[in-house]
């Protein structure tokens, strides 16, 4: 792995967030189709789209015969083959007009605030993304679409559950579009946001497979998962001479097994992160491609997490919580110190607390947690909330004081007998950090200081910036 080194971005001025209409530009050169609606040109998705949503009425004859397995059976056994030829003369033209059609309905545009996506025949469905509202912006490219050269555009876009996609796009214009969505997001001039490009990169770490298998081994979630799928059906058969039994229940774990093991190897493969002015820069997987983006100044939780097997050799995982977004991972393994470097590049100015300088429970916390009180811990410094859990599995979040949304005490009844009381602090991502069984005058002191420290920190925080 190579260790991070130093870099000062600054940037242009931060988006107006202007909510006037939108004025009539000129975006980057399509690949495709491009239609004009009023002062915006509209454009249509790669010509190989329908091929992939051609395959929703074979998907729901598909679906039908897996939820009704019995009479699905009972149908193709009365079918003669000139019933099925006949069959597959309706459903092959019917899904292949279905794709095209789907395709044929869907455009988007791009205009100086917004980016405009309309599909739909009989159903209309329009989506307005205002570009100063805009997380992230993925670019991912399953098995076979890297094999056709198109790419799909993912927006993770504040106040929504669900992400909008373009899909799909030729490669290149996919990120071309990226480009210039980001740079028209950061307060470039409609003009010339298109002549921007993409921002540069540069490589911070790369994960070597053989650390990343090492790591699943040396996981006891794998181990668990596949231990289950071992034991657990033998045993069904032994008390239910079932075979429908033992299947229900045997494939479920075993594709938890997989999905713990072989799933991770395969998704989080040749793990990249690369430091750019639009924020840090994630490329991965075997399979399925992923180039995802951490947007700078809108992480709201850093979880620096070590379980019992990796402590010997100084491994982590770094996970994160952005608003809106579902990043989630920054790093799946990486030693320690380049892992604290890798995330002050996500906090900058944070330095993350050595275990030694977290205050440990009070010892008469173990009347409430036996054993496990000894994983809780805190820290407060002047960038961030930090508190520990977890004995086997340690996990230290780290909440900037700008990113706390609202603070409380709450305090059980056995809590309250034991003079002892737990510290929550709630975010913008919807989660929440707990310092849990503090002392109760220090948790009421906590308190206090905590919310002085969120509402100054909010104030003086630097503005969230896409481009530097």
């Amino acid at each position: 792995m190579t260790t991070p080194r130093a870099a000062g971005p600054t940037g242009p001025a931060e988006p107006t967030g202007a909510t006037g209409p939108a004025e009539p530009t000129g975006p980057i050169e399509p690949a495709g189709p491009a239609q004009a609606t009023g002062d915006v040109i509209e454009r249509r998705l790669h010509p190989v789209t329908p091929l992939r949503r051609a395959w929703a009425p074979v998907a729901v004859v598909i679906g039908w015969a897996v939820h009704d397995p019995d009479g699905a059976q009972r149908h193709l056994t009365r079918l003669t083959t000139t019933t099925l030829l006949i069959g597959l003369a309706v459903i092959v033209p019917a899904a292949a007009l279905y794709g095209f059609c789907s395709w044929w309905f869907t455009h988007f545009a791009v205009t100086g605030t917004e980016l405009r996506i309309r599909t739909g025949l009989v159903f209309r469905r329009s989506a307005h993304i205002r570009l100063e509202r805009i997380q992230a912006i993925d670019v991912t490219q399953p098995l076979l679409a890297r094999v056709a050269g198109v790419a799909k555009l993912r927006l993770d876009v504040i106040g929504t559950d669900k992400k909008d996609e373009l899909a799909f796009l030729g490669a290149d214009e996919a990120r071309a579009l990226r480009a210039e969505l980001l740079a028209r997001a950061a307060g470039f001039a409609p003009e010339t946001a298109h002549e921007v490009g993409e921002a540069p990169s540069r490589q911070l770490l790369r994960v070597p497979p053989g650390v990343l298998a090492m790591s699943l081994v040396l996981t006891g979630a794998t181990w668990g998962s596949l231990t289950a799928a071992l034991v657990v059906p033998p045993v069904l058969w032994l008390v239910t001479h079932s075979l429908w039994t033992v299947l229900a229940v045997a494939l479920p774990l075993l594709g938890a097994a997989g999905a713990s093991s072989v799933g991770r190897f395969v998704t989080d493969y040749d793990w990249t992160v690369g430091e750019s002015p639009d924020g840090l820069r994630l490329d991965h997987g075997l399979l399925d491609r992923a180039h995802e983006t951490v947007p700078p100044g809108r992480v709201q939780t850093v979880r620096i997490v070590e379980p019992l097997l990796w402590r010997r050799r100084g491994w982590v995982r770094v996970e994160l919580d952005v608003a809106g977004s579902s990043n989630s991972v920054l790093l799946p393994v990486a030693p320690r110190q380049i892992a604290e470097d890798v995330v002050a590049r996500v906090l900058p100015g944070v330095t993350v607390p050595q275990p030694t300088t977290l205050a440990p429970a009070p010892r008469r916390a173990r009347w409430c947690v036996p054993v496990w009180w000894r994983g809780y811990g805190l820290a407060v410094t002047d960038a961030v909330f930090a508190a520990r859990s977890g004995l086997l599995r340690r996990s230290l979040a780290l909440v900037p004081h700008a990113k706390v949304q609202s603070v409380r005490l709450t305090q059980g009844p056995w809590e309250r007998a034991r003079g002892l009381a737990n510290v929550s602090v709630d975010t913008g991502a919807g989660k929440t950090v707990t310092a849990r069984l503090r002392d109760t005058a220090e948790a009421r002191r906590l308190l206090a200081a905590q919310a002085e420290r969120s509402r100054t920190g909010r104030r003086d925080a630097r503005p969230d910036r896409w481009m530097a």
